[in-house]
């Protein structure tokens, strides 16, 4: 192994990291601000309403993210009426189709884990918000919202974590991301085995800090349930 190719090579693997970082956290920030809304209006009982979000679901957590990003880099391109708009000053960046396809695919599973969250809520406690006269939205922002994002903490740990290794994908768009950062180190050096275990080490890192954030916050937000 060949610790000079490493050290020579290691401000790639930086200005990637800076980019799979913001390309993660973005995606996450602003699939969750969907998330939760969708969610809510998700565990309705009106079929009108909770039938186009569940397609919206069952499309993008049952095709792979890779066909997605090509669909959305590769194939919106054919639509001329498209190019007309000034959506195409977006869609034509390789970068902005990273992010719309990391935040589709991120709000979709999003969905799913508050909305099961939000229907295992026991019922005494939705019973004990209308026993003091609370209104439905009034319960849902007070009892049945707050404690199904506790619930839900610990699955969107791992929805962060699979976002992360997931967007080592935007290495095929010509991203140097952490990934594309390898892909160029083994293309100058020939070396696959430094190149990527390099890559391993910074995900690895990455993914280390965050589940060590996560015990944290768990730990803050599940108190009142540690014994005394």
């Amino acid at each position: 192994m060949d610790f000079s190719i490493i050290f020579e090579s290691l401000h790639y693997y930086i200005d990637g990291l800076f980019l799979t970082i913001q390309l993660t956290g973005i995606s996450l920030l602003i699939g969750l601000l969907f998330a939760i809304p969708l969610a809510v209006l998700s565990a309705s009982r009106n079929f009108f309403i909770t039938a186009p979000i569940r397609f919206f679901v069952y499309i993008f957590r049952g095709t792979p993210l890779l066909v997605q990003m090509y669909i959305i880099y590769y194939g919106l391109g054919q639509f001329d009426f498209l190019k007309q708009t000034f959506l195409w000053n977006f869609f034509e960046e390789a970068y902005f189709c990273a992010l719309f396809a990391f935040t589709l695919n991120t709000c979709a599973y999003t969905i799913e884990i508050i909305r099961g969250a939000i229907e295992s809520t026991p019922f005494g406690e939705v019973e004990a918000a209308k026993s003091v006269g609370m209104s439905r939205f009034l319960s849902l922002r007070r009892i049945i919202l707050p404690s199904s994002l506790r619930r839900a903490f610990p699955a969107y740990g791992n929805e962060v974590i699979f976002m992360l290794h997931g967007s080592a994908l935007a290495s095929v768009i010509t991203l140097v991301d952490i990934t594309g950062a390898a892909r160029i180190v083994n293309a100058r050096y020939y070396a696959p085995y430094e190149a990527y275990l390099t890559a391993g080490i910074f995900y690895l890192s990455i993914t280390l800090s965050i589940v060590w954030l996560f015990k944290k916050v768990e730990k803050r937000i599940y108190a009142h349930l540690a014994r005394s």
